[in-house]
C-alpha cells in the first residue's frame, strides 16, 4: 500500500508541475488609454485566449503605453521581452516597406472596402511577411479614419494648413505628404502629442476621432477638419519566442481569439463614430468638412509623393493592392 500510495503522490505530483509548466503568462502592450474600443476589445481578447486554450494562456494587457511608446513595445516584441503588441502600422512600416502604402491619402471611402483588402490575400501576406522580422502577425482591426484637429483656427480649405506645426505618424510618407500640404509637419510617437500640443510646441494632430476623445484632444484642441485623409488599420502581433512557446492547439486558439477580437473592436468602432462628433461640440470643439473641391486641392498635392513611393514600395504591389479596392467596390 505505501509503494501505491507513494507512486499515487508521484503521479499527482508530476501532473501538477506539468499543468505549472503549461500555463503561459504573457504580457500585451498597446497605447489606448481604457475606454477606447481598442483597449476594449483587448480586454474581451485576453478572455477569448484564456478561454480557447483552456487556461493555458493568460495574457494581461497593458493600456495607455504602460510599457513604453509603439517603438519601444515593437522592439521588445521582436526580443521577445514582451509578448504581443497592437498598434498602427507607422512602426512596421520601417521593417515592411509595402506597409506604407497605408499612409496613401484617400485610398479608401469606408471601412468596409479596408477591411475588404485587409482580410484577403494582400493583408494576409503582410502578416506573413512580419515573419521575418521576429514577428507573428494574428490580426488587423480597424482604428479608423483620420481627422485633423488644430489650436489655431477653423480649417475648411487646403491654404488655411499653411505654416501649421502638425504631429504626423513616424514614418516617411505621412511626413512629405503633410510637408507637400504646407504644414511645418513632425514625426513624433503619439505618446509625447499631448504634451506638445499642451505647451504649445505643436499646433495641430491627426487621428481618427474615437482616437482623439478617448485621450482627451478637447482639454488641447479647439477645432477638428473631417478630412477623413487616410484610413488607420492597427495590427495585433505576437512574438516569435510566445509564438514557438504554444502548442499547435493553442496556436489556433490564440489566433481564433486574435480574430473574434478584431471583429468585436470594428463593431465597438461603428458604434461610436455617430455619437462622436456631439460629444466633442458638448465639449466646446468645433466641428467643420472642408468646402467643397477641396479633397481634390489635397489629392492633387499629394500626387508627386505617391508617385515618389509608389516607386519605393513596388509598383507591382500598389497595382495589386488598388486592384483590390476596386474589386471592394465592385461587390456593392
Amino acid at each position: 500500500m505505501k509503494i501505491k500510495s507513494t507512486l499515487l503522490s508521484i503521479s499527482l505530483g508530476m501532473l501538477i508541475a506539468t499543468a505549472a509548466q503549461a500555463q503561459i503568462n504573457a504580457r500585451l502592450g498597446h497605447a489606448m488609454p481604457q475606454g477606447h474600443p481598442q483597449a476594449t476589445g483587448l480586454a474581451e481578447f485576453a478572455k477569448l485566449a484564456d478561454k480557447y486554450t483552456e487556461g493555458r494562456l493568460k495574457v494581461t494587457v497593458y493600456d495607455g503605453a504602460q510599457l513604453g511608446g509603439d517603438e519601444k513595445m515593437l522592439r521588445s516584441v521582436q526580443a521577445g521581452t514582451q509578448d504581443l503588441y497592437m498598434g498602427g502600422v507607422a512602426p512596421l512600416t520601417g521593417r515592411i516597406k509595402e506597409l506604407q502604402i497605408f499612409d496613401f491619402p484617400f485610398m479608401f471611402t469606408n471601412v468596409d472596402e479596408a477591411m475588404f483588402v485587409l482580410n484577403g490575400h494582400i493583408g494576409q501576406g503582410l502578416l506573413n511577411k512580419m515573419n521575418e522580422n521576429n514577428l507573428v502577425g494574428l490580426t488587423w482591426a480597424d482604428l479608423g479614419f483620420r481627422d485633423l484637429s488644430n489650436n489655431k483656427l477653423k480649417i475648411t480649405k487646403l491654404e488655411d494648413m499653411k505654416g501649421l506645426k502638425v504631429r504626423v505618424m513616424q514614418n516617411p510618407v505621412a511626413l512629405d505628404s503633410w510637408k507637400a500640404l504646407g504644414t511645418n509637419a513632425v514625426a513624433m510617437s503619439f505618446s509625447e502629442v499631448f504634451t506638445a500640443l499642451e505647451t504649445k510646441a505643436l499646433d495641430a494632430q491627426e487621428n481618427p476621432l474615437q482616437h482623439m476623445y478617448s485621450n482627451k484632444m478637447y482639454e488641447v484642441q479647439k477645432y477638428i477638419t473631417l478630412t477623413h485623409h487616410v484610413y488607420t488599420p492597427v495590427a495585433l502581433v505576437a512574438s516569435s519566442k510566445l509564438w514557438a512557446q504554444l502548442s499547435d492547439a493553442d496556436k489556433k486558439g490564440l489566433q481564433r481569439a486574435a480574430t473574434e477580437s478584431a471583429n468585436f473592436i470594428k463593431e465597438l468602432n461603428a458604434s461610436s463614430v455617430s455619437a462622436l462628433e456631439g460629444q466633442f461640440k458638448e465639449v466646446g470643439v468645433e466641428i467643420s468638412p472642408l468646402d467643397p473641391g477641396e479633397h481634390e486641392k489635397m489629392q492633387a498635392a499629394i500626387a508627386p509623393i505617391i508617385t515618389k513611393y509608389t516607386d519605393a514600395i513596388g509598383a507591382d504591389f500598389v497595382k495589386e493592392f488598388y486592384a483590390e479596392i476596386e474589386k471592394a467596390r465592385a461587390q456593392k
